[in-house]
């Protein structure tokens, strides 16, 4: 080959490459080093949503179920097929792009997932805000499907849900409340803030990242990290523990020696969900190195129990329930989720702590 045709094949080469990063890319496959620590965390159950766990063999029962739910969704509009079909396909460029992975489906392989998915959600959703529960709705009631709807890789952007929503219900009811109020309110368990709908959201993994963010988001500046001390040696340094009664569990304060710490429950669950929380600041560009203050909290919990005996002392203080019966499990937990997570060490809580 010589040297002009390597010129053109290169240039061709470079003409291809677009940045997979754009302004509305919010729904990324967790980094392998990341998921490599624990993949079940990330990975569908019961239940697939969107593109990326599409063909899941494991997850194939469930589709009949999701087809039955989007046939209802169908039957409820007014509007024709047609429409909610075209409501679908004039948003498929940005549809694209809210995923970082490039798609290798056709125009219409991905408009038929995207339809299919966002109208059995947006049916699920009415139903249970509505009540409207009938004895073959069992398997839409499951709970691995709430935590399946969670996880980062098995989202629909929430525009579409939206939009589908307002198509439909818009017209037909007066006192309509938005998609919004019926998605927090799916979500209740995890909203122990009791957060209202003001706010927006790019999927359901960020609107979980927005139930656990405190309300007045301190200033995170850079700081030389120092040592933070376990809870037992923290104890044992005559240290003062308080539950912080925030309902807030980033919500941790240091101040004359006293150390508040927010209640939290730790069960079966609270890996999966921390971890994909997690992965959304670490993938998402406009919260990684800005607002990453789960990323913060797990950073802190990690140094802070090294050991069942930390957990022990923070059940005694009434700041941790443990459902998992184990103390030494709580503690593999909190030490395992900061494994091949990066850190930028800009929390203000932990500039006061250790400081």
């Amino acid at each position: 080959m010589n040297r002009s045709n390597l010129v053109i094949d290169v240039e061709a080469i470079l003409d291809k490459v677009n940045s997979p990063i754009t302004d509305d890319c919010c729904i990324y496959r967790v980094p392998y080093d990341a998921r490599e620590v624990n993949p079940g965390a990330y990975t569908p159950n019961f239940i697939s949503i969107g593109p990326l766990h599409r063909f899941d063999q494991r997850l194939q029962n469930m589709k009949m179920y999701k087809h039955i739910y989007f046939k209802q969704f169908v039957s409820r509009a007014k509007n024709k097929l047609e429409d909610l079909i075209s409501a679908v396909k004039e948003e498929e460029p940005r549809l694209r792009r809210c995923y970082k992975e490039l798609l290798q489906m056709s125009s219409d392989e991905l408009v038929k997932v995207i339809l299919e998915d966002a109208c059995f959600i947006v049916e699920l959703f009415y139903k249970r805000f509505h009540k409207e529960r009938k004895s073959n709705d069992y398997k839409m009631f499951h709970p691995s499907i709430d935590i399946d709807l969670l996880l980062l890789e098995n989202q629909v952007p929430f525009f579409i849900l939206e939009k589908l929503y307002d198509l439909v219900f818009a017209s037909q009811h007066r006192n309509l409340p938005s998609f919004l109020q019926l998605s927090i309110k799916y979500f209740s368990h995890h909203n122990g803030q009791n957060l209202e709908p003001n706010f927006t959201i790019c999927h359901f993994t960020d609107l979980l990242r927005t139930f656990y963010l405190p309300h007045q988001r301190p200033e995170r500046k850079k700081y030389n990290c120092k040592h933070i001390p376990t809870a037992s040696a923290f104890k044992e340094a005559m240290g003062k523990f308080k539950m912080n009664e925030n309902d807030c569990i980033l919500d941790l304060q240091f101040s004359r020696g006293c150390l508040k710490l927010p209640y939290i429950e730790v069960d079966d669950k609270t890996e999966t969900l921390f971890r994909n929380v997690l992965a959304f600041e670490q993938c998402h560009p406009t919260n990684y190195g800005l607002d990453g203050y789960m990323t913060d909290y797990v950073y802190f919990m990690d140094c802070f129990i090294n050991t069942g005996k930390d957990v022990d002392v923070l059940i005694e203080k009434g700041i941790l329930f443990n459902m998992l019966g184990d103390s030494e499990a709580v503690a593999r937990l909190f030490n395992n989720l900061s494994k091949n997570i990066c850190f930028d060490f800009q929390s203000q809580f932990l500039i006061s702590l250790m400081s």
